[in-house]
């Protein structure tokens, strides 16, 4: 175990680098997990991070001597109170996070299962979101082009609750890279769609392509889109969040392959 009490500390200063900086963490391949339930998705997907940093007066916490249990002791990082307010941006929350190396996706040769293709969306909540869906839902495969936010960025892995562990996340996925790849048929929500999601036969394997928040999906890929479904809005609302109809989507495929449905 390490007991860091100074700013000028090296592992203080990579750590600070690392909570600060997206461009950091993708220098360093490594990311940071924020809590103590990220912390126990992470080890019990996972196993060993590379390191366990707590602070000072949380080490003894409740909730947080089961997880220092299953963590090796030369893994273990005690932090200065003072020190650890300043790279966690929970507040009022138990001061401990891991750092990770970040888990590097791979591009089956043949995609012919379920999976979400994100296309440019932005916001991180949203992503984290549409993972924790995904995963939730049985898909093994998310799949981000270039433009999306950072999948393993503090906001996201916040948002994804754990999702990011059970999921295959390949970023900056390009048209050329993944289409040719891809062996199920490709569907999109549209307002102006012939047919409701809940009419449309989803009991087959599907890729869902989500589109950017204000855009929608690129022109690139609604052509290569097999057909669009649209999502029933009684409210009259203009659209859903990206998120929701995601969401909506997929749990819609499970109703439909559930025995006896």
């Amino acid at each position: 175990m390490k007991h860091v009490t100074s700013r000028d500390n090296a592992l203080f200063k990579h750590l600070k680098a690392l909570a600060t900086s997206t461009h950091q963490r993708r220098k360093a391949g490594q990311s940071l997990l924020d809590g103590v339930h990220l912390a126990q998705a992470y080890v019990a997907a996972l196993g060993q991070p590379v390191s366990c940093v707590v602070s000072e007066r949380h080490y003894d916490h409740i909730e947080v001597a089961p997880l220092l249990g299953q963590v090796e002791a030369d893994r273990l990082v005690v932090l200065a109170d003072t020190l650890f307010a300043q790279i966690s941006g929970v507040v009022n929350g138990i001061e401990l996070m891991l750092v990770i190396e970040t888990p590097s996706g791979h591009l089956p040769a043949s995609i012919d299962e379920d999976c979400v293709i994100l296309d440019g969306v932005q916001d991180a909540g949203n992503v984290g979101s549409i993972l924790r869906s995904a995963a939730a839902a049985g898909i093994r495969h998310a799949f981000l082009t270039t433009g999306c936010a950072f999948a393993w960025s503090v906001k996201t892995l916040r948002a994804g609750m754990g999702a990011n562990f059970h999921l295959n996340i390949v970023e900056h996925c390009t048209l050329d890279s993944l289409a040719p790849r891809l062996a199920v048929p490709l569907l999109a929500t549209s307002s102006h769609a012939d047919a409701a999601v809940f009419d449309t036969d989803l009991r087959g394997p599907v890729g869902w392509v989500v589109g950017n928040e204000g855009a929608g999906v690129s022109e690139p890929w609604m052509e290569r889109v097999t057909r669009t479904v649209g999502i029933p809005q009684p409210g009259g609302l203009e659209s859903l969040n990206v998120a929701a109809a995601t969401a909506i989507c997929l749990f819609e495929a499970v109703r439909q392959r559930r025995p006896g449905a």
